[in-house]
C-alpha cells in the first residue's frame, strides 16, 4: 500500500486533530518483505498495535491460535446500527471464522477491512477500435474471446497480460473457470479429495489456457511477469487485455492518466453455473492482542472505517470502500468494479484450503501449459499424485 503513503498521512494528521492521538503509519514494499516484517515481530514478540497479514486463511488462522490477533466480535456487535452492520457482507466475510471452521479457531471476527477488491477482466478501448471491434461490446463468451485472440496474433499486437509469474494470480484464473465450469460444491469436493484432478472438468479448465496461447490471446512472457511490469504494459498502450484487481485503477492513473479502458467479466464458457470472480476485501487490519493500546487501536480503527474517512480514502487512493453506505457515491471507474461483487468468492470464505504444495503444482502445471512443455492431461495427472501423496501424509 505503499501508494497510499500521503492519504494515510492525511488521516492521522486528522485524527490527531480529533482524539489528540498520534498514528504512525509503516509502509513497506514489496509484499513478500512486509510479509516476512510481520512473521519476525510475531515471533519476537513486538507486533505493532495494528496489523495486517498477507497469506491464506491458515496463516491467518496460525496468528489467532499464537494469540496475537485480538477478537473485536464484542466491539463489531457492541451496540443496534453495531460497526459490524456497517461492512459490505462479502468483505467481512472473510475476515470472520464460522463456527466449525477447518481451523480450529474460536468463531469470531478478527480484522476490519478497509477497502474491497474484485479481479476482473480490462480492455483497451483504443485497441479495439485498431482490431476493428466494438470498444463498447467486450466478448462476452468464450468463442468470442478467442476470435479476437486470432485478430491479435494477426495484427501482430500483444494479448493479455497478468503477473502470472505468481502462481496465486494464475490460480485466480483457474479458480474462476473451475466455479463456472463445475459449480462450487464440485471444486471444494476436489479440495476435500472426493474429485480428482483428472476429472474431466479439471482437464477443460487446464485445456482453457491452452486454446488462449494458441489463439495468440496470451502476451509474451506472461508466465514470467510480475503485475507491475503487467500493468505498465497495459497502462501505456502496448496490451490489449489485462487481468487485474480493482486496485488497478489507482495504479493506471498513476502511469497514464488518459488511459480508455474498459472492465468486463471473464468470458462465460457454459450456462449451467454463472460466471465467478474473485472479490472480498482488499486490504484488513488485525489488532495485536498484546499491545497496550487495545482499546486506542479499535477506536482509530472504527473511525478509519466510518462513512467519511472510507469516502475520502476511496476518492484519494481510487480504491473500493469496504463501508457499505459509501458504494452509492464511488467514480465510475471503480463501480465497473463493485458492480460484479455478487458475482464473487474467494478461496479465505470456503472453510477448507487446498494443500500450498498442490496450489504450486497446478499453478507451475499452467504455466507450463502456455510455453507448450505440458498437455492439459499431464498437468492433471501431475497435480492429482501430488494431491494424493499430501492427502496420504495427513491421514498419517
Amino acid at each position: 500500500m505503499t501508494d497510499r503513503r500521503a492519504a494515510f498521512d492525511e488521516l492521522a494528521r486528522r485524527y490527531e486533530a480529533r482524539s489528540g492521538v498520534q498514528v504512525k503509519f509503516e509502509l513497506y514494499a514489496p509484499s513478500d518483505a512486509y510479509a516476512q516484517k510481520v512473521r519476525a515481530a510475531a515471533q519476537g514478540d513486538n507486533l505493532p498495535d495494528i496489523f495486517g497479514i498477507l497469506g491464506e486463511k491458515q496463516d491467518f488462522a496460525s496468528f489467532i491460535k499464537a494469540g496475537h490477533i485480538l477478537d473485536l466480535t464484542p466491539s463489531m456487535q457492541a451496540e443496534a446500527g453495531s460497526w459490524q452492520q456497517s461492512f459490505v457482507p462479502k468483505a467481512l466475510a472473510l475476515n470472520e471464522f464460522p463456527a466449525g471452521n477447518s481451523y480450529g479457531v474460536t468463531p469470531g471476527i478478527y480484522a476490519v477491512p478497509i477497502d474491497i477488491m474484485t479481479i476482473q477482466m480490462l480492455f483497451n478501448k483504443d485497441l479495439f477500435k485498431q482490431l476493428g471491434l466494438d470498444p463498447e461490446q467486450p466478448p462476452q463468451t468464450f468463442a468470442e474471446f478467442l476470435n479476437i485472440g486470432r485478430r491479435i496474433k494477426a495484427a501482430g499486437m500483444q494479448g493479455l497480460v497478468s503477473g502470472w509469474g505468481e502462481v496465486w494470480m494464475v490460480n485466480c484464473l483457474a479458480n474462476n473457470f473451475a466455479f463456472h465450469i463445475m459449480g462450487r460444491d464440485k471444486v471444494l469436493a476436489t479440495i476435500r479429495g472426493e474429485v480428482p484432478y483428472t476429472d474431466s472438468d479439471w482437464v477443460k479448465v487446464f485445456g482453457l489456457f491452452k486454446e488462449m496461447q494458441d489463439s495468440g490471446l496470451l502476451a509474451d512472457g506472461v508466465v514470467t511477469m510480475i503485475n507491475k511490469n503487467a500493468e505498465r504494459l497495459f497502462a501505456n498502450g502496448k496490451a490489449v487485455f489485462a487481468f487485474n484487481g480493482s486496485w488497478c485503477v489507482n495504479v493506471y492513473k498513476g502511469m497514464n492518466p488518459g488511459l480508455n479502458y474498459g472492465v468486463m467479466l471473464p468470458p462465460r464458457i457454459a450456462d449451467k453455473y454463472p460466471v465467478s470472480i474473485w472479490g472480498g476485501a482488499g486490504s484488513s487490519f488485525m489488532v495485536n492482542t498484546r499491545s497496550p493500546k487495545k482499546a486506542e487501536a479499535v477506536a482509530f480503527l472504527q473511525w478509519l472505517t466510518a462513512r467519511d474517512q472510507q469516502l475520502y480514502l476511496s476518492g484519494a487512493t481510487m480504491s473500493l470502500p469496504a463501508n457499505k453506505d459509501c458504494l452509492a457515491e464511488i467514480p465510475e471507474a471503480l463501480n465497473r468494479f463493485a458492480r460484479d461483487l455478487e458475482l464473487s468468492t474467494h478461496p479465505n470464505t470456503w472453510g477448507i484450503a487446498e494443500h500450498p504444495q498442490v496450489l504450486e503444482a497446478l499453478g507451475k502445471g499452467i504455466q507450463s501449459i502456455i510455453i507448450a512443455e505440458k498437455t492439459p492431461e499431464q498437468v492433471a495427472s501431475e497435480v492429482r499424485k501430488v494431491k494424493e501423496r499430501q492427502t496420504a501424509r495427513r491421514r498419517q
